[in-house]
């Protein structure tokens, strides 16, 4: 029971030790057992918290249970030349008894932190800092062993410095170890591009083209135009899939729809998205349909880009390993559209930041939706998620429940806050932008996109086709 005691009271000894008091000292309990039985604690809280931090593709390493002891070695060195230099060897265990106390109780911490993580039950800004706080509470409790130490002796401030200068020296070399040894391993991979797919692309893309059906004189057709360009990630392509489907499936465009996507598992089966494939794809549209009487619907999914310094630089990211590919901006995305000929419009952008392309792309013809404002963030982009939290609620759920573009951006918008709320994260107020001519053309270039079966010419109002210029109306989500 003794044994025992000892253990809880080592423990208490770490937590006097991290609020810097020599009452440590009195506490602990510093014999050869008590040393082996919290190396093992300590230890396998590591372990715990090296597993909830893993990815689902990583396997257990046994060099990182090495790279790990080295740190308690150090300090059992330490305590040595301290027990040494004092002639008093029952110090020799307390500095590795202390901080593998303390190490267990702030892993622990860690691990729970990390759990909730993992639940998606954290703030949004909380998760983005929580290896900035795990580093400083690692820092924490070896400073705090050095301080209580500096006090009991009575070093002088420059041995003080000395021995905080070699401490931080050895704490960055091993820890530099230790992130190439994880407990928990994942083996860095190499994307490569299959011969098969290599050649196969462009007959993908070929007859992607030639399958775009041919305009129906007398009603406005909707053509679909989805572009996942980010390929690290499968939320995007599930979501510009989805709504594709959506699309198609309620509003009869599948001869009239095509999705550009970028994904390891899709080389084969889709056109890629790039910059270049975008602009034909465009220019194919525009080619089959009739300007005058028809509609694109393009949706994008995709990360919004940042600087160093974080702030939104207005470009969706393109990327799909091992190609080196363009990132698309908003002023290139309106020259592409301009250059197809395609006059009514309906682009939705689902992404962080999105907001950057309002400017560059309205027009009097031009219909907008993004999922965040300029200085906003958008949520539900994870490696589990199927949908984000915008391409739910707008394609998902308001798409198929309401009978018009505008009012599913209505219906989606409060759905978008209430979850993004109750997962602590900051609202990203996805904004809408109509212009003038495409809002009093909607209603009837809707008709046959909620009635497909209505078969009556189109008649839009008068003057709407051939005005060139007019103002654009903006109008805003409801707070």
């Amino acid at each position: 029971m003794s044994f025992f005691s000892n253990f809880f009271s080592n423990l208490g000894a770490s937590l006097w030790m991290l609020i810097g008091s020599e009452r440590a000292f009195t506490r602990a309990k510093p014999t050869f057992g008590q040393f082996v039985l919290l190396m093992v604690v300590a230890l396998s809280s590591n372990i715990l918290f090296a597993w909830l931090v893993a990815t689902d593709d990583s396997y257990f390493n046994e060099q990182g249970l090495i790279s790990y002891l080295v740190w308690p070695v150090i300090i059992v060195a330490a305590g040595i030349i301290i027990a040494q230099r004092s002639v008093n060897y029952s110090l020799l265990f307390v500095p590795a008894i202390l901080w593998l106390a303390a190490d267990t109780l702030l892993v622990l911490f860690q691990s729970g932190i990390q759990f909730l993580e993992n639940q998606g039950l954290l703030p949004y800004w909380l998760g983005s800092i929580l290896p900035s706080l795990f580093l400083l509470l690692f820092v924490w409790q070896t400073t705090a062993l050095l301080l209580i130490f500096a006090k009991r002796f009575g070093w002088p401030w420059w041995e003080r410095c000395l021995m905080l200068i070699a401490t931080i020296a050895l704490l960055v070399v091993w820890q530099k170890n230790t992130i190439s040894q994880p407990i928990f391993k994942t083996d860095a991979t190499q994307t490569l591009l299959d011969e098969a797919a290599f050649y196969e692309q462009p007959a993908v893309f070929s007859r992607t083209l030639d399958s775009i059906a041919e305009h129906k004189q007398g009603r406005a057709e909707w053509y679909f135009l989805g572009v996942a360009p980010y390929a690290e990630q499968n939320v995007f392509a599930n979501e510009i899939l989805q709504a594709k489907q959506i699309f198609d499936g309620r509003f009869d465009s599948a001869k009239r729809s095509l999705a550009l996507i970028n994904n390891p598992n899709t080389w084969g089966e889709y056109p890629l998205a790039t910059r270049t494939s975008i602009e034909r794809s465009l220019v194919r549209i525009g080619e089959r349909m009739d300007s005058d009487e028809d509609v694109l619907f393009m949706a994008l999914s995709s990360h919004g880009s940042v600087d160093e310094h974080g702030e939104p630089i207005g470009e969706l990211a393109v990327s799909n390993p091992p190609l080196d590919l363009r990132q698309i901006d908003p002023f290139w995305l309106k020259s592409a559209l301009d250059k197809s000929g395609i006059r009514w419009r309906v682009i939705v952008i689902s992404a962080c930041y999105s907001g950057t392309f309002i400017n560059a792309l309205k027009d009097p013809y031009t219909l907008i939706i993004t999922a965040s404002k300029e200085d906003k963030a958008s949520f539900g982009c994870t490696d589990d998620a199927e949908l984000t939290y915008f391409g739910r609620a707008f394609f998902a759920e308001s798409m198929l429940q309401t009978d018009g573009i505008i009012e599913a951006f209505y219906a989606a918008v409060p759905k978008i806050k209430e979850r993004e709320i109750l997962m602590g994260f900051e609202p990203s107020e996805p904004q809408l932008v109509v212009g003038e001519l495409i809002q009093l053309a909607l209603p009837e270039l809707q008709k046959s996109l909620y009635n497909p079966s209505e078969n009556s010419p189109l008649q839009l109002p008068e003057g709407v086709i051939d005005t060139k210029n007019s103002t654009q109306t903006l109008t805003a989500p409801p707070q």
